[in-house]
């Protein structure tokens, strides 16, 4: 259904990722900013209110019908599991307590991880850093879609079911992409996670566990903070490879729609990135920009001219350093 897309390849570019040579010029100017990076301690009470929310959600579905379980899952369950993912993405770049208690950071993203379901947190920190360092990497960023996802969701319907899927794909591809060895911190986060589970089944029941996962599964997908995924890097206009959201969505997902703002300053909580915008105005103002991501995944289903393959790759330069 509907007409093949014709890219049939990723936009393979040869210039360096724009963000560090913006930092160094918005920092030459405005110096200030430097301020801004400090971890940001309402991050605790935050993600620790929204992990308390969830439990208190899964014990008030244990014994609802199955449609009203599911029905909550994805009217309720996936703005707060989605949110909870990118506050462990807030986590992952140490904001809750700073880069010199980064021991914290983890352990507290393990417990954010919780009422998502599946153990998460440490492994998005290690392939997140290489997102930020490599972005674009042929081999590295796994934000990067597969060869053959590029190749099989190249129509309209195609597409919607990849957007529906988005969240087994970002799960899967770091196997085919980037594949690392397991930590020791992964197999914590796992032992963590999978008893936590165990517990919710057997003191809640069923309905409550198979509501957690499917507020992220359905969180992650066709949903319309999951515009986030596509808006970010996906190339809707050539030549830019990163993408800001004004939107009002940001209030729940801790202002990860300043994108722009945030591969230039990965060490700033998301808190304070309008701000950077503010302050440094005339480099983020005429960049190009979206205000509704529901209108994004609506564009990226619907346009022929965008797929999976809509991605600025390079190959990395120099001793490439993995997270």
């Amino acid at each position: 259904m509907g007409n093949r897309v014709a890219r049939e390849d990723f936009e393979w570019v040869y210039t360096d990722q724009p963000h560090a040579s913006r930092r160094q010029e918005i920092l030459a100017k405005y110096p200030e900013i430097k301020s801004l990076m400090k971890p940001d301690p309402n991050l605790i009470w935050i993600i620790t209110m929204m992990v308390l929310t969830q439990l208190v959600a899964f014990y008030l579905v244990k014994d609802l019908d199955w449609k009203w379980v599911i029905f909550w899952a994805y009217a309720f369950g996936s703005c707060i599991n989605h949110s909870v993912t990118l506050a462990i993405h807030e986590v992952s770049h140490n904001s809750a307590f700073g880069h010199y208690r980064a021991m914290w950071n983890r352990w507290f993203g393990m417990f954010a991880n919780l009422p998502i379901g599946v153990p998460y947190s440490v492994s998005f920190k290690r392939y997140h850093m290489d997102h930020h360092r490599y972005l674009g990497g042929d081999g590295i960023d796994v934000d990067i879609p597969t060869d053959f996802e590029g190749w099989f969701f190249c129509t309209t319907f195609r597409k919607f079911i990849w957007v529906v899927l988005q969240p087994l794909f970002y799960a899967f591809r770091p196997l085919f992409i980037n594949p690392k060895p397991i930590s020791y911190l992964e197999i914590i986060n796992t032992v963590i996670q999978v008893t936590f589970d165990i517990i919710i089944y057997y003191v809640l029941g069923i309905k409550s566990l198979v509501y957690m996962l499917a507020a992220s599964l359905l969180g992650l997908g066709l949903h319309p903070i999951s515009g986030h995924f596509i808006a970010e890097h996906y190339m809707f206009l050539k030549g830019h490879e990163t993408y800001s959201y004004y939107g009002p969505l940001n209030l729940l997902t801790f202002n990860v729609g300043y994108h722009n703002e945030h591969h230039d300053f990965p060490n700033i909580p998301g808190k304070s990135l309008p701000l950077v915008r503010k302050i440094a105005a005339e480099y983020y103002d005429n960049l190009p920009h979206y205000n509704s991501w529901i209108k994004v995944l609506y564009d990226f289903v619907t346009d022929d001219t965008i797929s999976p393959y809509s991605r600025v790759k390079r190959h990395p330069k120099g001793k490439v350093v993995l997270e």
